[in-house]
This record gives structure tokens, sequence and C-alpha cells, in this order.
């Protein structure tokens, strides 16, 4: 048989074939290749437009900003945070023991918030007792739209 298709040159063929398969299967691969790193590049493109917020939230992580510090002009002891934050930090907090279902989301944010700064100014170093105005924590839900 061997000799038949060397005889008609079906060898060379089939070799010619063969070749070309592997051709095809490889430009395939590189075709995918390509797919897969266009698809990154939009991807990171598309992550680079969004905020941070909108980064984690599509992450699925937790995520908290300050969003603006408010400081009474007449008396700057006085003055408020303005926070937001995505609901994957809620259930964070839920899960450490900040609030339960049916607390609001801004109850149970300003609960770890009141504790966060509790603990910055008991940690702190301040060389002496600290002489406080009252601070106002107010938290703010922003929904991006």
């Amino acid at each position: 048989m061997k000799i038949v298709k060397k005889l008609l040159g079906i060898d060379k063929i089939e070799q010619d074939l063969q070749k070309a398969q592997e051709a095809l299967e490889d430009a395939k691969a590189k075709q995918m290749e390509a797919e897969r790193a266009a698809n990154l590049a939009q991807e990171q493109e598309e992550l680079a437009k969004l905020t941070p917020k909108d980064r984690a939230t599509r992450k699925k992580e937790p995520w908290v900003g300050v969003l603006n510090t408010h400081v009474n002009q007449e008396n700057v002891r006085n003055g408020f945070f303005e926070l937001d934050w995505n609901e994957q930090f809620v259930l964070k907090l839920k899960q450490e023991g900040y609030g339960a279902d049916g607390d609001r989301d801004e109850e149970i944010v300003d609960r770890w918030f009141r504790e966060l700064c509790a603990n910055v100014v008991v940690d702190g170093d301040y060389g002496g007792p600290v002489q406080t105005g009252s601070l106002d924590i107010q938290t703010v839900k922003r929904n991006n739209l």
C-alpha cells in the first residue's frame, strides 16, 4: 500500500494535508488567544473607568470610603464625616457582629465607625488628655446613577 501511495504521490498529498491541518489548528489556537487578550484588555479598560466602589462591588469585595470631612468653621472641634459603602461591606460588618438583618445599613456602619474612632483615640499617643468637641458622624448611602 505504501508503494502505491508513493507511486501515485498520495503520500505527499497526505503529508501536505497533515501540515495544513496542523497549521489550521495552530491558527485557531492563536485566534483564541488573541480573542482572550482582546477581551481582557476590554475588561481592564472598563474597570479603569469605574470608581473604586464600583470596582470592589463588581468583584463582590467589601468597600467603604470617606467622601468628605466637614469641619465647623466657628468651632473646629466639631464636624462630621460623610461615608459611602457597598452592600458587601455591610454584610462583612454583620458577620463581625455590628448588626443583624433588619438593622438599617446606616446604623450598622455608624456602630462600626464609632468603634473605629474610639479605637483610634485609645490607641493613639496624644501625650495627655484630649479635649474634644462633639463629633457628629453622618452616614450617607449614595447610589451610583
